[in-house]
């Protein structure tokens, strides 16, 4: 592999070359047997005589050559154009180009085509029209011989030199000084033979030269590398570039890789030289300073920035890094590992910019905000649910939250993170049903930038007439009600339209108050006065006591239902049937009740002369549950006349003994056929007299 390059390095490098100097003191060295080829185009500084079978030269260049191992020489000049007409001479060994001597191989045949040394030719000299070819040298290590080829057509087509036989020559191009590859700089050109091209990032570009030599050398020991601007000097060492220079992308330039020992002295190996060229190709990249503007969302005063985004630069195989700050960015420090998501106050950042080329440039971005959406807090206001008074419906998109801009879209949503995340979005703004609070609105312009506005809610709640209360009223009797001064109008149940309505009897009414836009539906009751109920009346003798239950005390009294009292004692009652009339405060149709006042009996004889033999009741027998109770003085119940004895008391006890003579105490109880069942009690005494 490293013969294979440095064949192509010497081919390549020698392409073209002006032999301008071609004495023999301005030979050049050939190192190793690999092929050469070059292009003499003039005779050099002096047209000399050469000598033996050559005269004067034409386009001609010298050869100086050291054998490393003897053996057998042979060497084979082919001209790039067969009908060029390439002579040769050979000179040593062990000559100076002061004193060459005749050749000890010359070649003057007039042929077209290859000439040289070769194994089966016999000749050592040839003269015109003689055989190309000359017979081959025995050579000894350490020898050193001059070779001139002369182009006696002069025209500029080169030639290739190859050699052969056994021997061979010095040279540092192999593994015993050469333990790597040598590296050529840049890379192939568009054509097998064009010269490799050397990236330069800058225009115009001022090169270091000697950066490329620690890549062509490889690490290999006591070998240098030098510049130069032409082919000449490269192959003679002649006017080295040793500073930076302005260079092009037009010019070729040149490298030779050298060898020598450190202190050693200038022998032939350390005369070797491998010429190469190259040239430049402008790979420069510009990057564009560029805007990125975002939304500062809410006014957070921060935005998310995509710094990939940034068109800093057109050609999209370029890598990209990014930086804070230009000195982060030289120092490459502090890189923005995530510029898909930079969170920033805005401000320049700075992308330091690779091609493939390895070119660099630096672009600064500079983050900016779109303006701020600018939006209002706002209230609304609606009117109650009837079914649900605590809450209201609400047209959200009638809050007016945004202020200047156009092309604005709002979303609506029960909290402000639910806006910032736009999570549990309210889909039917138009009516939403809501208590007093907020609702929040995420408004958002042509740029998708947004902010989140409040909307207040408030629920308008019943409006109430405070003097439109229930009412009472006797049954028979209507009333006016009035629902009081205020509101914007009236719609009662009744179908009218006033503030008041009148001759109102018993029931329930609604009356539809407006306030504002808001309506109230207020009911009201009438009802009817509670009637008081007569739960007992108590007779005794000719005095009855009436009790009275429910309705609105205090209650009036009368027998008559014309002369009232406040008493519910009446005294002096005659026997026989009595009306008792009863009101309460409302005054309203009163209540009455017929008592039957029974015929006083005090003293029975129980002795069977049909006179005042028995207590007999009989005569109440059509009134309800009529019951006579006969108590001793004690209290004892002694005896019950119902229904089973005739409601009658023959002065006996329960078991048929006659009673002792003496005082016993008696009541009659009964319930009145009446709509109440009012219970009647009447109570006396009464004398038993027996006779034993």
């Amino acid at each position: 592999m490293k013969k294979i390059l440095l064949i192509f390095l010497i081919i390549i490098s020698q392409i073209s070359f002006a032999q301008n100097s071609s004495d023999c003191g301005g030979n050049v060295q050939v190192c190793g047997n690999t092929p050469i080829s070059f292009t003499p185009t003039g005779p050099g500084d002096v047209l000399e005589s050469l000598g033996g079978c050559l005269s004067n030269e034409h386009f001609s260049i010298w050869y100086t050559f050291t054998i490393a191992s003897s053996g057998t020489l042979t060497f084979n000049i082919d001209p790039n154009v067969f009908a060029d007409d390439y002579d040769w001479a050979v000179y040593g060994p062990d000559v100076t180009c002061s004193n060459l001597g005749t050749p000890i191989r010359c070649n003057y045949s007039g042929a077209d085509g290859p000439t040289g040394l070769n194994m089966t030719a016999t000749g050592t000299s040839e003269n015109a029209g003689g055989p190309p070819f000359c017979s081959y040298m025995n050579v000894v290590a350490g020898q050193t011989y001059y070779l001139i080829v002369d182009n006696f057509s002069s025209s500029a087509n080169g030639f290739v030199l190859s050699w052969g036989g056994t021997a061979t020559l010095v040279s540092p191009f192999n593994s015993a000084y050469q333990p790597y590859p040598f590296m050529e700089p840049g890379s192939p050109g568009a054509n097998p033979n064009d010269p490799r091209e050397v990236i330069i990032c800058e225009d115009p570009a001022i090169f270091n030269f000697t950066t490329l030599s620690a890549g062509i050398i490889n690490n290999n020991p006591n070998f240098s590398v030098s510049y130069y601007k032409n082919s000449n000097d490269a192959i003679s060492g002649n006017s080295p570039i040793t500073t930076p220079i302005a260079v092009n992308t037009t010019d070729i330039y040149y490298y030779a890789i050298t060898y020598a020992v450190p202190g050693a002295p200038a022998t032939a190996i350390n005369r070797c030289r491998i010429p190469g060229k190259f040239k430049f190709i402008q790979r420069a990249i510009t990057g564009k300073d560029v805007t990125l503007t975002e939304c500062n969302n809410n006014n957070a005063g921060t935005a998310v920035f995509d710094l990939t985004t940034a068109d800093v630069i057109a050609d999209p195989t370029v890598t990209k890094k990014y930086y804070p700050t230009l000195t982060d960015l030289n120092a490459g420090t502090n890189e923005i590992t995530n510029p898909y998501q930079y969170t920033s106050a805005g401000g320049p950042v700075y992308v330091l910019i690779t091609s493939t080329a390895g070119c660099t440039a630096i672009a600064k971005i500079t983050l900016a905000f779109h303006p701020v959406v600018v939006v209002n807090e706002a209230t609304l206001r609606s009117c109650f649910i009837e079914s649900n008074p605590s809450t209201a419906s609400f047209d959200l998109t009638a809050a007016n939250v945004t202020g200047t801009g156009t092309g604005m879209t709002k979303k609506y949503y029960p909290s402000p993170t639910d806006a910032v995340n736009q999570t549990n979005q309210i889909t039917t703004p138009t009516a939403y049903i809501a208590p007093n609070g907020y609702v929040y609105v995420r408004v958002t312009n042509g740029n998708g930038c947004y902010t989140v506005a409040k909307i207040t809610l408030i629920v308008l709640p019943p409006v109430k007439s405070t003097v439109l209360v229930d009412k009472i009223i006797c049954m028979e009797d209507k009333t006016t009600l009035d629902a009081g001064p205020g509101f914007v109008s009236y719609l009662w149940s009744t179908g009218a339209t006033t503030q008041k309505i009148t001759d109102v009897a018993v029931g329930t009414y609604w009356v539809k108050l407006k306030t504002g836009e808001c309506v109230t539906t207020q009911t009201v009751t009438v009802f009817p006065s509670e009637q008081p109920v007569i739960s007992n009346i108590d007779i005794s003798t000719n005095t009855i006591t009436v009790t009275v239950n429910g309705g609105t005390p205090p209650y009036k009294y009368s027998l008559d239902n014309i002369n009232w009292q406040d008493s519910n004692v009446f005294n002096n009652i005659p026997r026989g049937d009595s009306q008792i009339y009863v009101k309460d405060a409302y005054d309203c149709d009163p209540i009455d009740v017929t008592v039957v006042v029974p015929n006083l009996v005090n003293v029975i004889t129980p002795n069977n002369d049909g006179i005042n033999d028995v207590i007999d009741y009989s005569a109440l027998a059509g009134k309800q549950n009529l019951v006579l109770s006969i108590f001793d003085r004690y209290g004892a119940k002694i005896f019950q006349a119902d229904k089973t004895n005739g409601y009658k008391w023959d002065g006996s006890s329960n078991g048929g003994k006659k009673v002792s003579t003496g005082t016993y105490w008696y009541s009659v109880t009964w319930n009145e056929n009446d709509k109440k069942n009012t219970p009647i009690k009447f109570s006396s005494w009464i004398m038993v007299k027996n006779r034993e």
